[in-house]
């Protein structure tokens, strides 16, 4: 059970208690500089007394993933400040003027920063050009060197409170060879700073990284949400937040800035949507063929066919709550790798404030929790629950 109190009240004094079944998951998609949003959700999951049971992320949901794995609950968020104050310490906040077009200038300015010089902690350019170096070297795979982000998942992750700890960890990679997409599950294998690097190495940018003589990539050019990954894995009763960096929908470009976003949104979100609506759709299936067999006279009950049936559909129920960073007019298709301090702490809040809308509709989860059925939410746009 997650480490909260149903009966308490959060932060803000509302009386919602929200009732927690056996296990709360967080599943963190990938998005780079975007992934502050997720720290935001995160701390104010905390405040309302939320503490996940198990964490799943690919890319930068991988990194705040272990940061949360591998820390006790009281230094979470701190360790995820360091993180990310990190980060953006090479990009300071500076007063700008308040108006869209120049927040946009300032945006690509801090962007095309981080091209040339590199993260702080995370990554920066080679020195030689890929291009000049050794074939089959990673100096020859990659623009930037992510050295510095293994000194920094080191400094911050406790890897023996990741693998023995209460939090279970999944992060998702690309075998380079063969193709084919591998999470690492603290479950089955113990998990260090080389996982959560493969998990994020996104091509041509960041290097692979070896892990028993096999070369992982960015988990993202498969799928960039660990959501299947946890239903197939599921074993109790569980509310899923899944945290996710692009939205799917978005309205017409009208530069070709806005075309370079949206491109970006389609191609990490649509992967998104399409397995958690097969999911749900085949869940709602099974929960059908469970209503059928439930109907059946006892002179089946013994039937083989029927048995092979009944273990089929059998299944516990998920509740599923969608957190979906809506994008600034301003941000165009560099959001994902503009690591400005200023956008970084907007990023936050907004996590914060989704959380806040979530917890505020908290009677709505918690009907569905009740009732045992599955279904989907996205309270961030103010709509009712889609069964």
């Amino acid at each position: 059970m997650a480490d909260a109190d149903p009966q308490r009240s959060t932060k803000q004094g509302r009386e919602r208690p929200l009732p927690l079944p056996g296990c709360v998951a967080l599943v963190l998609q990938g998005g780079g500089a975007l992934g502050s949003y997720q720290a935001g959700v995160i701390e104010a999951l905390a405040e309302a007394d939320i503490a996940p049971d198990w964490v799943a992320g690919i890319s930068i949901g991988a990194i705040n993933a272990a940061i949360v794995a591998g820390n006790p609950p009281e230094r979470r968020v701190e360790r995820l400040n360091a993180f990310w104050d990190r980060v953006t310490s090479g990009l300071p906040s500076f007063p700008i003027f308040p108006q869209d077009q120049v927040r946009e200038f300032v945006h690509e300015w801090s962007a095309a920063m981080v091209l040339g010089q590199g993260v702080p902690g995370f990554f920066h350019p080679r020195p030689v050009p890929p291009f000049f170096a050794t074939p089959g070297s990673c100096a020859a795979l990659s623009y930037y060197d992510t050295a510095a982000l293994r000194e920094t998942l080191d400094a911050l992750v406790d890897w023996d409170l990741v693998n023995d700890g209460p939090v279970r960890l999944s992060v998702g990679a690309v075998e380079i060879e063969s193709g084919n997409f591998r999470y690492f599950d603290t479950a089955d294998d113990r998990i260090d700073a080389r996982h959560i690097m493969a998990s994020g190495a996104l091509p041509p940018g960041l290097p692979p990284v070896e892990i028993d003589g096999k070369y992982y990539w960015d988990g993202g050019l498969v799928s960039n949400t660990p959501l299947i990954h946890v239903l197939d894995h599921q074993r109790e009763a569980t509310l899923v937040f899944q945290v996710d960096l692009f939205s799917a929908a978005s309205p017409m470009p009208h530069t070709i800035t806005d075309v370079m976003a949206r491109e970006k949104e389609i191609r990490f979100s649509s992967r998104t949507r399409q397995v958690s609506d097969e999911r749900l759709k085949l869940r709602k299936e099974r929960e059908m063929i469970r209503k059928v067999l439930a109907k059946l006279p006892d002179s089946l009950a013994d039937d083989p066919d029927v048995a092979v049936l009944r273990a089929a559909a059998n299944e516990q129920p998920v509740s599923l709550v969608h957190l979906i960073y809506r994008a600034n007019a301003w941000e165009g298709g560099s959001r994902d790798f503009e690591f400005s301090a200023r956008s970084m702490r907007e990023h936050w809040q907004a996590g914060r404030e989704a959380v806040a809308e979530t917890m505020a509709n908290a009677r709505l989860i918690a009907s569905n929790i009740a009732d045992g059925r599955t279904a989907a939410f996205d309270l961030t746009r103010r709509q009712h629950p889609h069964p």
